[in-house]
């Protein structure tokens, strides 16, 4: 039989398997020889690649904080904002490969069944047909590995932005550890690692409350053992608005956020299965831009002018409301969880300026406040129970706050977690780093 067409009927066969192996699972093959001559292989091949570009993708995301971030806070802070994405995703991962994975992921390896898992360094084998089991019947341990742990960086970074522009970074550094390497996969263990949450049936298709809610709330302890920065909050219930230096890097950020949101939601469906897939891509972004819509107009009824930071808060509101359901709720459903986000977001940051919760960028807001909408819109659109969605989402951001507090207290009173005065009024560029972002550029003297 000629070549092309042998390659042929193998792909024919191996995609007729597709549900075949879905309901039975992933037989141990003798050999990976054995495995790559077979049906299923051809599938294998497809359903890996998507997951490892949804790992790129949500890679990419990283870059999108950093400008995001470094755009809504004042250009004495952006090395500082910068050098602390740099430190997450090198820590993250490495973490999440020490300790963190094996410890979200247990298996039968519990410290306390259904609640902390127990953790331990990834395996270290190359080409082990041992990874090729039933829980790895279309990719690999080292996709799934890779995959995750680009989740599990992102928590670090809702943090980074919601302490921005006053916080030492050795103590950011200390703690922002601490709560990947062991807070972050606790939690994570409950719902994805077939903990407590799961077996109540509680559904986060890919992190509204695992991921978005409980950086949020870690970061809202973070602000409140920080404090606010110098001269935000007046006498008299004054405001005084403290202005980010570049609105096109924190429009870039968004961008480059809502691009990797489609690896985010869109890898979470664990295979290239072509109508979930493109469900997922649809719902994500219709939530996005209704949520854009949603911030634009209501923060302009509100502020009286049109506020270009809120627009760009709004897309991301509506991108962590859609990311518990991406794979469970219509077209139409998506939208409304979208605009609905979009108002939350517009309320919740005026409302925590008011009680003087000092957050630069809006995290608490957008990941906080509405992840655990997107979590409560599964029980409403998508088919989840909404008392185990409620009992959920509010253990999953309790447990960070609580968690998040006690680590930064103890970083606080063994390092001092808060720059000088005359630092953090110089900027933490040269305070923390001996640089600036922009050498050459000076203020106009009249």
């Amino acid at each position: 039989m000629h070549l092309k067409y042998k390659r042929f009927i193998t792909l024919f066969l191996g995609l007729i398997a597709v549900m075949g192996f879905a309901c039975t699972g992933f037989a141990e093959w003798e050999s990976l020889e054995q495995f790559q001559e077979s049906a299923a292989y051809p599938k294998f091949l497809i359903d890996n690649l998507w997951l490892l570009i949804a790992a790129g993708l949500v890679f990419v995301m990283h870059l999108g904080f950093a400008t995001l971030e470094s755009g809504l806070t004042q250009s004495k802070n952006t090395v500082n904002i910068l050098f602390k994405n740099v430190f997450i995703i090198c820590m993250g991962t490495l973490a999440y490969a020490v300790w963190g994975f094996n410890s979200m992921y247990p298996v039968d390896n519990w410290i306390w069944d259904g609640v902390i898992g127990k953790g331990g360094p990834i395996p270290d084998a190359t080409q082990a047909v041992g990874n090729l089991t039933s829980d790895y019947a279309d990719y690999t341990l080292w996709t799934d590995f890779i995959f995750q742990a680009m989740f599990a960086a992102t928590a670090a970074t809702i943090i980074s932005g919601a302490v921005a522009e006053r916080i030492k970074l050795g103590s950011f550094m200390v703690g922002a550890t601490l709560i990947v390497l062991i807070g972050y996969p606790i939690t994570g263990s409950w719902e994805w690692g077939a903990g407590w949450l799961d077996r109540l049936g509680f559904i986060d298709f890919a992190g509204s409350s695992l991921v978005h809610a409980f950086g949020g709330f870690a970061a809202l302890a973070g602000v409140i053992v920080l404090g606010p920065r110098q001269g935000k909050y007046l006498e008299g219930g004054k405001i005084k608005p403290i202005l980010g230096h570049s609105m096109p890097l924190a429009t870039i950020g968004v961008f480059l956020l809502f691009l990797g949101w489609f690896g985010f939601n869109g890898g979470s469906v664990l295979s290239a299965d072509a109508g979930l897939v493109s469900l997922v891509f649809v719902t994500t972004a219709l939530a996005a831009c209704s949520g854009g819509l949603a911030s634009i107009f209501s923060s302009w009824i509100v502020l009286k002018k049109p506020d270009l930071s809120m627009g760009l808060n709004g897309i991301l509101a509506g991108l962590v409301g859609i990311t518990a359901g991406a794979d469970a709720v219509g077209a139409w459903e998506a939208v409304l969880i979208g605009l609905i986000a979009g108002v939350i977001v517009v309320f919740a940051i005026l409302f925590f300026d008011k009680i003087r919760i000092d957050d630069p960028v809006g995290a608490i807001s957008v990941h906080g406040v509405c992840g655990i909408w997107g979590t409560l819109a599964v029980g409403i659109f998508g088919g989840g129970d909404f008392l185990v969605q409620l009992l959920g989402t509010l253990s999953i951001s309790a447990f960070a706050f609580v968690f998040a507090f006690a680590i930064f207290s103890l970083v606080n009173v063994a390092l001092g977690l808060r720059v000088s005065e005359e630092e953090e009024f110089g900027g933490l560029d040269i305070g923390e780093h001996g640089q600036e972002a922009y050498p050459d550029f000076a203020p106009s003297i009249h």
